[in-house]
């Protein structure tokens, strides 16, 4: 169906559908913070950053995909080095001092994309690794019948 386009005649000026106002408030009203919790999740295959406030409220969020990167690339430390310089940039642009890291994964880019967040010149509170281990591992399988 496509978004309508709605034309002000008094000025000839064409708006998408909805309150361009509302877009703008919420741009300017981003939320400032100074602590934050920088989150890191590496696998094999990419690597996501996300910022959030102390409480775990979501305020910024990049990935290697999103940069650009495709295939195999995603997963390389070079691209994990590039989103963590996207993300202390939308650090600083929300006024954010130091963080507390929390690495979660086994891929290439969990360190790549930490040394070019702090190379920003963010603090670094903490750094603790939350990747999930298993205890007892899954269900062994059947036995095989012969």
């Amino acid at each position: 169906m496509g978004k309508k386009r709605i034309t002000d005649e008094t000025e000839g000026k064409v708006a998408q559908s909805g309150n361009p106002k509302v877009a703008s408030a919420r741009k300017s009203g981003r939320r400032q913070s100074s602590t934050g919790v920088l989150n890191i999740q590496s696998t094999y295959n990419n690597t996501k950053l996300m910022l959030c406030d102390p409480r775990g409220n979501a305020l910024s969020w990049s990935s290697s995909g999103s940069l650009g990167f495709k295939g195999a690339k995603k997963g390389t430390p070079f691209a994990a080095s590039k989103v963590g310089e996207i993300m202390a940039e939308s650090a600083i642009s929300i006024g954010m001092k130091e963080v507390d890291v929390k690495i979660s994964g086994v891929g290439a880019g969990r360190e790549s994309a930490l040394r070019s967040f702090m190379a920003k010149g963010i603090g670094v509170m903490s750094i603790s690794d939350i990747t999930p281990i298993p205890h007892n591992g899954p269900r062994a399988p059947r036995a095989r019948r012969v």
